[in-house]
Parts: structure tokens; C-alpha cells; sequence
């Protein structure tokens, strides 16, 4: 019997654990994979359809490259209220973009919705499954710290924003290591595949 709407798993894991590889690992076995930050970015790059909201409550954010995005970074990090005041402009944004993107793959036995901070947004509510890309501590910040821009300072109140890497793992129905040969992690992505299409236990 074919189901009537694909089985969602959702992809998260904290900053620098490779989360990105494995979505394109999934999109490489013919997953369709819905990412949430390349649709922030779209929606705030050059023309992004976010630009004039952006603008009427940050005033000077935005110019002819779209966001200014380490400016705005700054202004909302510490800055609770802009940072709801930005997420009400963003989120139902993206919202509407992974409707759509459901309803488009609708006869799609699976999909992934990449959500970085599905567990810190409640977003376990909008999936059936959820995979947490993990890697060990050293490696994560040895990836962070390895990025343009980044400080120790910076890294350490990013991941003091984030739910620990031991709950996610905990609360996670798959956990995909990353800290590992590429091969194993793909190897991992190809089996958590072929256990959501098994139709039992949905």
C-alpha cells in the first residue's frame, strides 16, 4: 500500500558536526532533502523576497548584496527581542517554503527537512524520525574554529545557545558519525535509508 505522504525524517546536529555532508549524502541516494539555511539565505541574499521586511526592522542591514549577515548576526545575538523580532520575519517564511516543498514531493516515500535547531525550536513535532549528525567534542571544534571569522569566544556562546550534543544523540532515533572514514558515515546514511522505507513501524 503506498503511503499517502512521505515519511519526514529531520536532519539536525550542532554547529560543525557535518551536518551539511550528510544531507548531500542523503540527496546522493535520491532523497529529496529540504535545507533551511539555504533557504534563509535565499530569502535574504540579492532579491531575496525577505529584503524589505528585513529592512523595516533593521534599518542599514540589507544592501544590494542582500543581508548583511554578520552585521545582523551581532545586532540580534545577545539582543533577545530582535532576535523574535527577526525570527517572526524568517520562520513562517521558511515555513511556507517546506510546504511547498512537501506537497512537491508528495509521492516521495521519504525526505529529509535539514533543520539545524530542530530540537531547540520544537521542530521534532513537524517529523516523524530524527537523525543527529555527531562527532566527537575535539572534532567539532577543531572544524568551528578552522572557519573564516570564528573565535574561541564566538564558538563557545554558539554551542552555549545549543542543546548538548549527548540530549540530542539521546533523544535522536538515528545518530550518523561523522568523526569517522567518509565511507562509514555513508554507509550509515545508506542504512538509516533502507530502514525508513522498510513500511513497518511508521
Amino acid at each position: 500500500m503506498t503511503s499517502l505522504a512521505p515519511l519526514k525524517l529531520g536532519l539536525t546536529g550542532s554547529i560543525g558536526m557535518g551536518k551539511s555532508t550528510v544531507a548531500a549524502m542523503f540527496a546522493a541516494e535520491g532523497v529529496p532533502v529540504f535545507d533551511a539555511d539555504a533557504e534563509v539565505h535565499r530569502l535574504q541574499g540579492p532579491d531575496g523576497a525577505l529584503l524589505p521586511a528585513i529592512e523595516a526592522a533593521f534599518p542599514g542591514m540589507t544592501g544590494g548584496q542582500g543581508v548583511d549577515r554578520a552585521a545582523l548576526g551581532a545586532r540580534v545575538f545577545s539582543d533577545a527581542a530582535a532576535l523574535e523580532a527577526l525570527e517572526a520575519i524568517v520562520h513562517p517564511a521558511v515555513a511556507a517554503l517546506r510546504e511547498a516543498f512537501l506537497t512537491r514531493h508528495a509521492a516521495a516515500p521519504l525526505v529529509v527537512l535539514d533543520i539545524p535547531l530542530l530540537f531547540e525550536r520544537s521542530g521534532s513535532a513537524q517529523v516523524d524520525r530524527v537523525a543527529v549528525v555527531s562527532a566527537a567534542p575535539a572534532v567539532q571544534r577543531a572544524r568551528v574554529l578552522a572557519r573564516p571569522g570564528m573565535t574561541t569566544e564566538k564558538f563557545e556562546a554558539i554551542v552555549g545557545k545549543q542543546l548538548p550534543d549527548s540530549e540530542k544523540r539521546a533523544r535522536a532515533d538515528f545518530v550518523i558519525p561523522t568523526d569517522v572514514p567518509l565511507e562509514t558515515t555513508r554507509a550509515e546514511v545508506a542504512r538509516v535509508i533502507a530502514c525508513l522505507r522498510t513500511p513497518i513501524g511508521r
